[in-house]
This record gives C-alpha cells, sequence and structure tokens, in this order.
C-alpha cells in the first residue's frame, strides 16, 4: 500500500524558491506539475513566489501585481523573442523578495529568455523543468505541418519549420519560430544560463542531449512528475472488477491524437468513451462523433478536482492516444495512483511508464487498427488479470510518482545548485 513506501517526513527548509511559468491557472500538465511543487514545498516549510502573466483566469497569489501584462497582438510578437516588461518586472519581483533559487518551467514565447538574463544578473539559481521539445524543435512538438513526426531540424536546421510549416500549417507563425530559435540559440542558448535541467523522462533527455551536445548529463537529470496526495482519497479501492467506462482526459488538440481514439471507439459501440476537457479541436471531435452516429462516445467537458479524480477512479481504463512524443503524462501518473491501468500510445517517454500487459495496454501511435486490438484485449481480460493490472498500476506509481520520493530529490537538486552556485548550502533549520 502507498503507506508503505513512505519516506520520513524532511526536517522544515529555510528556502524560498521562485517558481515561474507562462500560465498561472491549471491549463495543462506543466502548470498542474507547478502547483503540485508548490503545494509540496510549502507543506515542507519552503517559501514559495511566483512570477508569470497576468491574465483574468489567473489563480490568486500576492506576487500577481508584479506580472507583466500580454499587450496588443505587436507586442506579444515582440515579447515572442525579448519580452523588456517581464525582465523589468521580474527584477522589481527580486528586490522585493530575494529568492534563493528558481525554478523555471514554461516560458518560451512568452516570458521569453529574458527572465535568464535578469536571474543571472541577480546571482539566482535556475533549475528548469523540461515539459516540451521548445529548446530543440521550433514548434515544440517534433511534428510538421502535415501532423507528422518531423526531425528535420536537426543540426540547427530550423528553416526547416518554415518550410514545413510546422505551426499547425500556418507560415507566418512557423517562419516566426524558426526565427525565435536561431536568435535564441545565437545569443541565450538556455544552457549558458540555466544550472539544471531536470527532465521528466529519459526519453527527452536522450532527446536533447541527440539534437544538442550543450544539454551535458553534468547539468541534467531525470525527475519523473510526481501525484498530489491529495488525489488519493478518491482512489477506488473496492472497485476491482471492470469499470463501466473508457475515459479520455487532457486538452482537446492535434497532438492528442483523440480523432484516432474516437474512430477506434467508433467501431466498438458497445463501450462507453467519456471525453473529459476543451480545446481548439472540440467542436472539430463533436462533429466526427455525430458523423459516426455513436452515442456511445460522450463529451463531458472541463472537469478538475473531486469531479475528474472519480471519473479517472472509477474508470475501466484511461485512454492515453498520444501522437507525438509525449513526455511524462500527468493523465498517467494521475492513473496510477488512482489504481486505474492505461491504453496507451507507445510513442515518447510513455514506454518507460507503461509496462505491457502489466500497468496498461500499448498501441502504435496513431494507428487505428491497432488500437482496436488492445481495446479488445482490454475487454477479454479476466477479473483476475484486470486486478493484477491496478495492483500493478498503484505500486508503479508508489514506486516511482511518490510526493516524498519527489521532494527528497527535488530539495537536494536546489541544495546542490545553489551550493555550486553561490558557494552556499541552504541548512535545515
Amino acid at each position: 500500500m502507498w503507506f508503505m513506501i513512505l519516506l520520513p517526513p524532511q526536517k522544515k527548509q529555510s528556502m524560498k524558491v521562485l517558481l515561474i511559468n507562462n500560465i498561472f491557472y491549471h491549463k495543462g500538465g506543466s502548470e498542474a506539475v507547478m502547483f503540485n511543487t508548490a503545494e509540496l514545498l510549502e507543506h515542507n516549510g519552503c517559501e514559495v513566489v511566483f512570477f508569470s502573466f497576468e491574465r483574468p483566469e489567473n489563480q490568486y497569489c500576492r506576487q500577481e501585481c508584479y506580472f507583466p501584462e500580454l499587450g496588443n497582438n505587436l507586442r506579444r510578437v515582440i515579447n515572442y523573442f525579448w519580452n523588456s516588461d517581464a525582465s523589468r518586472n521580474l527584477s522589481r519581483l527580486i528586490d522585493a523578495e530575494h529568492p534563493d533559487i528558481a525554478h523555471v518551467h514554461l516560458f518560451w514565447g512568452g516570458l521569453s529568455p529574458s527572465i535568464l538574463d535578469v536571474l543571472k544578473k541577480h546571482n539566482i539559481p535556475i533549475v528548469h523543468s523540461v515539459h516540451d521539445y521548445r529548446m530543440i524543435c521550433p514548434a515544440y512538438t517534433f511534428k510538421d505541418g502535415n501532423g507528422q513526426i518531423c526531425e528535420q531540424c536537426y543540426g540547427g536546421k530550423f528553416y526547416k519549420c518554415t518550410v514545413n510549416r510546422c505551426s499547425k500549417g500556418n507560415l507566418i507563425m512557423s517562419a516566426m519560430m524558426a526565427a525565435e530559435m536561431y536568435c535564441r540559440n545565437k545569443f541565450h542558448h538556455p544552457a549558458n544560463y540555466i544550472d539544471k535541467f531536470l527532465f521528466v523522462s529519459r526519453f527527452s533527455q536522450n532527446m536533447h542531449l541527440k539534437f544538442d551536445k550543450r544539454f551535458t548529463k553534468d547539468k541534467s537529470m531525470v525527475l519523473y512528475n510526481c501525484a498530489n496526495s491529495g488525489i488519493l482519497k478518491y482512489r477506488n479501492c473496492n472497485n476491482d472488477t471492470y469499470g463501466s467506462y473508457y475515459l479520455f482526459y487532457g486538452r482537446l488538440s492535434f497532438e492528442k491524437g483523440i480523432s484516432t481514439l474516437i474512430r477506434a471507439f467508433g467501431q466498438h459501440p458497445e463501450l462507453k468513451l467519456k471525453i473529459v476537457g476543451a480545446g481548439p479541436l472540440e467542436r472539430c471531435l463533436k462533429d466526427e462523433c455525430r458523423k459516426l452516429n455513436n452515442t456511445s462516445i460522450e463529451f463531458v467537458g472541463y472537469k478538475t478536482g473531486k469531479d475528474l479524480y472519480e471519473l479517472v477512479a472509477n474508470a475501466k481504463f484511461v485512454c492515453v492516444p498520444s501522437e507525438w512524443y509525449e513526455n511524462n503524462p500527468m493523465t498517467i501518473v494521475e492513473s496510477y495512483s488512482l489504481r486505474t491501468p492505461v491504453i496507451a500510445a507507445a510513442i515518447g517517454g510513455i514506454t518507460e511508464i507503461v509496462e505491457e500487459g502489466k500497468t496498461g495496454l500499448l498501441f502504435k501511435s496513431g494507428n487505428v487498427i491497432d488500437l482496436c486490438r488492445a481495446i479488445v484485449k482490454s475487454k477479454e481480460l479476466s477479473e483476475a488479470s484486470y486486478l493484477s493490472m491496478k495492483n500493478n498500476a498503484e505500486s508503479f506509481a508508489e514506486e516511482n510518482f511518490n510526493e516524498n520520493i519527489y521532494y527528497n530529490k527535488l530539495i537536494e537538486t536546489y541544495n546542490d545548485v545553489i551550493e555550486s552556485c553561490q558557494g552556499i548550502s541552504c541548512t535545515h533549520s
């Protein structure tokens, strides 16, 4: 059980951590990781301060007076390369708060490399959780304008992003992404500023090393995302038989492979599929379901907290049909923690955390036929096999996605980085 592997509670830390992200509300996995990290740090005695953009959707925090405005369209284009407002506001925040370390999440194309320059000028050590491939792929998903996996920018050929219209077929945006990549690598390469890269999968770490040798192993480590312990109360320990439905949850966007999922379940109208989330493809996906005339596929909208976790805990399987180099999806982290196995695409970092036949079932990414095979296999599992899969998923989460393990590694990294950068070590109070 979960409590069996919990490590002894740590002594309280006298450390102030600055968390930085382009978005300051629950939109996707990176935001979930940032907010989970903040809660975990505060629970263990650290003080957390934030820096992001000003938005009406934002959660409240006392540092919001320092958040820069998004600005008009022209300003956003300029800020994509270098955000002077973010630079000035962050400098003011640092002068007021004096953080010991900065933990940066998503910031490219918004807060921009300008924040790295400010942090270094103030001698603030920097760690960066790498959630996507923005440092080696201009369009960040390794997909071209036709939705196909693409690695043509290898060797610094970022103009390929423009040629292939990798930003969802948009020539202007693709050209801007390519130009920003050339500019950044020439003048503000992240390896010259960031002291430690926290890759959320071995796959991601290896891809960065493959594309750019400056992401050296001595400046990087693999740290899987962790589940928020608060979700464990929603775990359905009595549901050892099949659930009544399959579940997808996440952003409804092209790289998530939801269209492939719908086409596969369209061939199994006897099975119930619930789709949770919102995003740019919502209308198109609903139209696709109407054309299939499949009433067993239900869109239930955006859910969070108790409503979401109960859906996950009571699902037969959570489906992760990704069609990009997924890293360490929070959907799998949370599903395992709630004892729910997954049916997932064998792509990117997913194969590191889904054990075929043990914690879930794998299929070839983007392949409807192979996904149907996995669905049929899931239907034919005996109750004993299914129970074993649920138990294995829970055990995997205990060993790999546990909060205490995550915190111990994170705080050790913070201390190491602070000591190596400033010659001081934050001690236990």
